[in-house]
């Protein structure tokens, strides 16, 4: 199954996700794909995926049956980027687009272990187009403007607001927790659960975002005493 799943990379963007294929069969690629999005369900729910598939040609049926069963799974197909104009003609028929915007440069960390006690603190706040990725806990001295995208391991701690998206417990970890002192966040995942959209709210008030005894995420005041 890992040989499988390592045909398709698969990145966040600006307009949602990317998954590239690599150079093999389109049926290695298809079930690669599908494989990936099995495995973390949550991950995927609700997203607008594009697909780079280089020079491989791909003809109506092909597309037409990977965007009715990425639906099926609530993933929206909105974009195929290739090499072959055959496949470009084909996803311009069926309505999709063939060019995205390119990605803003990516902030990421990386260090190859950390406990329980490691943090990233990020001193500023992070606009749309930057993700911030650490195998620890995250801390952000700023405002995560929409578009802007945390994916921590620990728990992520924001001294601002929050309108972006927030992934805390990124491995597995159910345990993680997310704070902020404005958390109307685009999205918030901890573990494989994901919140929906959390309006802006009129009078903000620090919260603690977790998940509950009933295996569900929540958000509650936040009291630091």
């Amino acid at each position: 199954m890992e040989q499988i799943t390592s045909l398709v990379q698969i990145k966040g963007i600006r307009d949602g996700l990317l998954a590239t294929f690599s150079d093999a069969p389109w049926e290695d690629q298809y079930l690669s794909l599908l494989a990936q999005i099995g495995e973390r369900p949550a991950f995927f729910q609700g997203a607008r995926l594009a697909i780079d598939v280089g020079s491989q040609i791909l003809k109506v049926n092909d597309l037409v049956d990977l965007r009715d069963h990425l639906s099926e799974r609530n993933i929206t197909l909105w974009a195929v980027i290739s090499e072959s104009p055959t496949t470009e003609h084909t996803s311009q028929l069926l309505g999709l687009a063939t060019r995205i915007s390119k990605p803003r440069p990516q902030e990421k960390a990386h260090v190859d272990a950390a406990s329980d006690d490691t943090a990233l603190f990020v001193n500023k706040t992070l606009r749309s187009g930057t993700r911030i990725e650490f195998p620890g806990n995250i801390v952000v001295m700023g405002d995560v403007n929409p578009g802007a995208e945390i994916v921590a391991e620990g728990n992520v701690i924001v001294w601002g607001r929050v309108r972006g998206m927030i992934h805390a417990g990124a491995k597995g970890n159910r345990s993680a927790f997310i704070c902020a002192l404005d958390l109307s966040a685009n999205q918030l995942r901890i573990a494989d659960e994901v919140s929906a959209m959390l309006k802006p709210q009129k009078d903000p008030k620090p919260e603690i975002a977790s998940i509950n005894s009933e295996g569900r995420l929540q958000a509650e005041l936040w009291h630091t005493g």
